[in-house]
């Protein structure tokens, strides 16, 4: 059930966020959008000289395509595909990072901090929304990007 949403230069240049509204509106009339969870990826086409050595994270209008729609859709997060390591490039378009030739990417502590918990919260109110029993599945999230939270965080959050 996994799903691909495709992204070329044009889309990400004119922030345009229909490829995951069209995707958001058909799940949600089906009322299928959570079973999505941890299933959706990206496929990035994005036009670039061919001796440019950025990685897509690195270069800013992607960023900005991926900073809007995190705006628009905080909790889309929830529907990455851990597995393919969606969740990581996401986390990378929106929390500065560096890439170490021998430890991959490495996430700047305090951005990385700020950005897991501000995901707990919305999702937190996002899965309630959807009847969704919330604490163990956020606590596998903050796990896959390096938090071991707490059981009483979570009784915080009800």
């Amino acid at each position: 059930m996994s799903i691909s949403i495709a992204l070329n230069s044009a889309t990400i240049n004119a922030l345009d966020l229909s490829p995951v509204e069209t995707f958001v509106t058909k799940q949600i009339a089906e009322g299928m959008l959570a079973s999505y969870e941890q299933q959706v990826s990206f496929e990035i086409n994005y036009s670039r000289e061919e001796d440019d050595p950025r990685e897509l994270s690195e270069i800013p209008e992607i960023r900005l395509w991926f900073v809007r729609l995190d705006a628009r859709y905080p909790w889309f997060f929830f529907l990455l595909d851990g597995k393919s390591g969606e969740i990581y490039r996401y986390t990378a378009m929106l929390v500065p990072h560096q890439f170490n030739r021998t430890e991959g990417i490495q996430y700047n502590p305090e951005a990385l901090e700020i950005f897991v918990m501000n995901k707990m919260f919305v999702l937190s109110d996002w899965l309630k929304q959807q009847g969704i029993s919330s604490a163990t599945k956020l606590k596998a999230l903050a796990q896959m990007l390096g938090y071991d939270l707490d059981e009483s965080f979570f009784t915080l959050l009800d």
